[in-house]
């Protein structure tokens, strides 16, 4: 049955119109979990008039939200060690001491499925309580065949238990485990568990960590060879703290998405350009890295490269709950405008996942929107630790 949304101001996000794509007094026809019809009420088609309507007294209405690129299954957290580094420690003092990735994947080998699962939902919950609708979910505190795929056994069970759609990705190729060769880690734990994943069911994309303290292009090129062999699409964590060729070689596999890129040069830009791969944009990371150098927005806009935004929830460097407050970072650290910062998290955050059916308010669409208690698109991005939502639709039922 065919239900209006009424009265709202609507941010449809569709590209090459204004900045938000905005349709004043407008109405959303949904049926069937679907965008039946979206436009101004005075066009509403005359078959469509005495369907059930629900009004919002103006609200804006968007795209649910995306955020695209997250670790929210993980054992443990790292509180101790920002604590440590406040008070002087260096990396490798941490390190010494049990800190950083190895204290997480300790922490993750050590909890059951279900003890994950429910911390990890405790952190959705932040997400869906802020509109969002999607969920992507890496594997990489296990580094090893067993803890990998109980990562994303858990990740598959949230998409069951919460109104949400979840992606996971494989990320065995996250860190180098301590006093094993890399290459043999490869071939040892990550293309083994790659397989086992594939044939389970329970990977739809596999990225990795390509930097001087991790991977490097010709490991990660084994990866995505596999990947590609299985159908399945890539994405990469590159260019966050040097430059040594990730994003070339994403853009060279056709990657979804480069993550972070703040040592990507124009070169890797114009190349992400022709690939048509997105630019995920990570503020939380470097917030809390308190890094210097920003990621190239001036290349990104200027050869075409959609950027998206997302949390990079983790519990090392982005223990960051909030997909609004990342727009907000987006904007005050990376000069994103606000209309930047929104398409981020719907239209670029869902292109940056393959996903074509949501992002963008048109019909044909799914029915996952957000509606706020705002006149105006750029209060969502404006506002700090601020949470606007007033209802949160999922595949059209109102949760």
């Amino acid at each position: 049955m065919v239900k209006l949304i009424c009265d709202v101001k609507i941010a449809t996000m569709k590209s090459g119109q204004s900045p938000y794509g905005l349709v004043s007094d407008g109405i959303i026809a949904v049926d069937a979990g679907k965008i039946h019809w979206v436009g101004q009420a005075k066009n509403l088609p005359d078959n469509l008039a005495n369907a059930p309507r629900q009004n919002f007294d103006g609200r804006l209405v968007t795209p649910a939200l995306i955020d695209c690129h997250t670790h929210i299954v993980h054992g443990g957290n790292r509180a101790k060690e920002f604590e440590m580094r406040l008070n002087g420690a260096s990396y490798a003092e941490i390190s010494r001491a049990g800190g950083g990735i190895v204290a997480t994947v300790g922490a993750t080998r050590a909890e059951s499925n279900a003890a994950l699962l429910q911390s990890a939902l405790k952190r959705v919950d932040a997400l869906i309580s802020q509109g969002v609708c999607t969920i992507e979910i890496k594997s990489g505190y296990g580094l090893d065949i067993e803890t990998e795929l109980k990562m994303l056994r858990v990740a598959r069970e949230i998409g069951r238990l919460r109104p949400v759609t979840i992606l996971s990705s494989f990320l065995a190729a996250h860190a180098v485990p301590a006093g094993q060769d890399a290459d043999q880690y490869i071939d040892a734990v990550v293309l083994p568990a790659l397989q086992q994943a594939h044939s389970q069911g329970l990977v739809d994309a596999v990225d990795g960590f390509c930097e001087g303290i991790a991977f490097d292009t010709s490991q990660i090129a084994r990866v995505f060879d596999m990947a590609k062999s299985l159908g399945l699409p890539v994405k990469l964590h590159a260019e966050q703290l040097s430059n040594i060729g990730g994003a070339a070689l994403a853009a060279q596999y056709g990657a979804l998405s480069a993550d972070h890129l703040e040592y990507a040069s124009e070169a890797d830009t114009r190349q992400m350009a022709k690939s048509g791969t997105v630019a995920v944009l990570l503020p939380g990371a470097f917030y809390t890295l308190r890094e210097k150098q920003a990621p190239p927005i001036a290349a990104f806009r200027k050869h075409g490269v959609d950027m998206a935004v997302a949390t990079d929830w983790n519990p090392g460097s982005s223990p960051l709950g909030s997909i609004l407050l990342a727009m907000n970072m987006g904007c005050t650290l990376f000069s994103l405008t606000p209309a930047e910062a929104l398409a981020g998290v719907t239209r670029n955050g869902a292109k940056a996942l393959g996903l074509l059916d949501r992002g963008v308010i048109a019909v044909g669409n799914r029915a996952d929107l957000a509606i706020w208690d705002v006149q105006d698109p750029a209060e969502l991005a404006y506002g700090i630790a601020i949470n606007p939502l007033h209802k949160r639709i999922f595949k059209g039922q109102f949760t």
